[in-house]
């Protein structure tokens, strides 16, 4: 068994995919429209689907808007330089809602960054010891 992929649904599927693939440096791995199902659905990876997880966006045509909920929590992402990337995200417009720095308790350098819906997702140094 392994993990396949994880699913957001999303308002505006080149507005999330530019981010994704901008600003986290993933690669759109295919797209496929559903016309009579009136979806889309976007796979994103840092890697093929073969043998990575990937993320799933999934854009029904007629939704421009979804309710968050409180039961979601985040995507974590490892990058090199937590600083860095925090950088180039909010430089290409991106949202970062808690600056690189180390956790509260700890020494790991993290920082969370909002998606165009309202996703967050954390980025990790590649320094992780203590998690």
């Amino acid at each position: 068994m392994r993990l396949l992929h994880t699913m957001l649904r999303v308002t505006d599927l080149q507005k999330s995919i530019a981010f994704y693939t901008d600003m986290l440096d993933m690669k759109l791995l295919r797209s496929t429209d559903f016309p009579d199902g009136k979806f889309t659905l976007a796979f994103l990876g840092y890697g093929e689907e073969s043998d990575s997880t990937v993320l799933e966006l999934t854009h029904n045509w007629e939704t421009d808007h979804y309710d968050m909920g409180n039961a979601y929590g985040h995507i974590a992402i490892e990058v090199d330089d937590v600083y860095a990337a925090c950088d180039k995200i909010k430089a290409l417009g991106g949202e970062v809602v808690r600056e690189a720095g180390p956790m509260m308790h700890g020494s790991t350098i993290l920082a969370f960054v909002r998606d165009p819906d309202g996703y967050m997702i954390e980025l990790l140094g590649t320094d992780r010891s203590e998690r």
